[in-house]
């Protein structure tokens, strides 16, 4: 593979988004790393809006779910309404383990829920395991082209 797969993070917490960008580094893929920090900066990533107007759409988004902003919940049903996005992977990837937010991030259309552990290796082991699962297992939607206006 030489073109590189486009992960979206949306990790409000430092430490978390090193562990993951330290995770994906480790990579055998090429992989292109987005990271925003609040549910409103991706909200105007779906949206294209401002800075994000020419940014590409990415394979696979890893969400969070206690954001600044607006929550990861709203931000997933951003996505997928979003005829260019909602066929994008979205895995929260949140500390969260509560039934009720399981069970609301499937509703909204979540493709993928995982808790994140509070150790590095852990941390590190689950981010290996996304990336294997989304880049390897499973078959990726192809890219489109955003749809033009009119159509």
């Amino acid at each position: 593979m030489t073109e590189s797969l486009r992960v979206l993070l949306v990790e409000d917490n430092p430490g978390d988004a090193d562990l993951t960008r330290a995770g994906l580094e480790k990579s055998q893929f090429p992989i292109e790393l987005t990271v925003l920090a609040s549910g409103t900066e991706a909200v105007a990533f779906i949206q294209r809006k401002g800075k994000f107007a020419d940014e590409p759409r990415p394979d696979l988004v890893l969400l969070d779910l206690n954001l600044p902003g607006v929550d990861g919940q709203y931000v997933l049903s951003e996505i997928k309404r979003n005829d260019e996005m909602k066929r994008v992977p979205v895995s929260i990837l949140t500390s969260s383990s509560a039934e009720s937010d399981v069970a609301r991030s499937y509703e909204l259309g979540a493709n993928s829920y995982v808790v994140k552990p509070f150790d590095f290796k852990n941390h590190q082991s689950i981010v290996r395991a996304v990336e294997e699962f989304w880049f390897r297992v499973v078959k990726l939607p192809p890219r489109v082209a955003p749809c033009s206006t009119g159509n």
